[in-house]
């Protein structure tokens, strides 16, 4: 079994293993001018590369500066409210940790994983064929964020059921991202709709910790950049240590294929959000890397990452996260 260090994402390391300030200057407060020009330049690489890819896309990227409000890298048909996906897992996610922070429910909280609540397609609880487990929130949560598991949808609405996330949401502002009840059972859902603009909103006020407490918003960013989870798209050019720089989520669905994530810098600070939707007439059955919508998001990924490192635009009042970092023995060792 790999296991991998964790270290605050706020430290860089010399070749010699030397941990250097977080500050520096390189990471300080743009002007809006060169915030404005990396704007310009990440733009440009959305229009190549979806031109590129065909189909139809939905995006919404924006560079955080500092204190100030977040500059409009891209903005394409971003009201356009389109098929969430496993996207919407994250407003489940937010609607059961809002839960949690009001003290109605806790992490180690325990459901019971029964065979009739059982769904295939993405994640792992289907392989286990023997069922009974009695497993946490927190675990659910995890199967979730980080595998996409469909199962865990269900499990989340037997703690807090769609209507409830539906009313969290709105309650937050937001008014196009709903999963859709099913009204044969009160706690189960189909995963329904939300929007470029109203998911970067989101990931931007998480990442600030507006949306949850410390501990919330904390437990949820780092599973997003888990170096387990999902790397066919944005983060897929990328070594580990720049994939842990990543908190995302895909979400494919026949014709749909949505990322969306929060790109921090090397000093730990989110420095770009990001929130792409996209619709193709064909290739519905490919969910893998060689997908012409996938593959832009890798192009993508790669060339905006490098952008706004160069440029070192970022937020100034975020939540402090980890960072994963590969163990040099693998974790074979103790």
């Amino acid at each position: 079994m790999e296991r991998r260090d964790v270290i605050k994402l706020g430290a860089a390391v010399t070749a010699g293993g030397a941990v250097l300030g977080s500050a520096s200057a390189a990471h300080a407060e743009r002007s809006t001018a060169q915030a404005t020009t990396t704007a310009q330049a990440i733009k440009a690489v959305w229009d190549a590369e979806t031109a590129k890819a065909g189909g139809t896309w939905q995006g919404y990227v924006t560079l955080l500066n500092g204190t100030a409000a977040p500059v409009v890298a891209v903005n394409q048909n971003s009201a356009s409210v389109q098929t969430a996906a496993s996207m919407n897992k994250l407003g489940i996610a937010l609607g059961v940790l809002d839960k949690i922070d009001r003290g109605e429910l806790a992490l180690d909280d325990r459901i019971t994983l029964t065979p009739d609540i059982i769904l295939t397609g993405s994640g792992f609880y289907f392989h286990q064929t023997a069922y009974g487990d009695e497993i946490t929130v927190a675990n659910v949560l995890v199967a979730m964020l980080l595998t996409s598991d469909n199962t865990s949808v269900r499990l989340c609405g037997l703690v807090c059921p769609p209507a409830e996330i539906n009313e969290t949401l709105a309650a937050k502002g937001f008014t196009d991202t709903r999963v859709i009840p099913n009204p044969a059972n009160p706690n189960r859902m189909w995963l329904g709709d939300t929007t470029t603009i109203e998911t970067n909103k989101l990931l931007t006020r998480l990442a600030k910790g507006e949306l949850l407490s410390a501990k919330g918003t904390s437990f949820f960013l780092n599973i997003l950049k888990g170096l387990s989870g999902y790397h066919d798209g944005f983060r897929r050019n990328m070594s580990s240590v720049e994939r842990a720089r990543v908190a995302m989520k895909y979400g494919a669905d026949d014709a749909t294929r949505n990322e969306s994530g929060v790109v921090y810098s090397s000093a730990g600070a989110p420095a770009l959000v990001y929130s792409f939707m996209a619709q193709f007439t064909n290739h519905w059955g490919n969910y893998g890397a060689t997908h012409p919508a996938v593959q832009a998001h890798a192009a993508m990924g790669r060339k905006m990452f490098d952008i706004v490192n160069a440029a070192g635009t970022a937020a100034t009042n975020a939540v402090e996260l980890e960072v994963e970092q590969e163990a040099l023995n693998g974790g074979l060792t103790q």
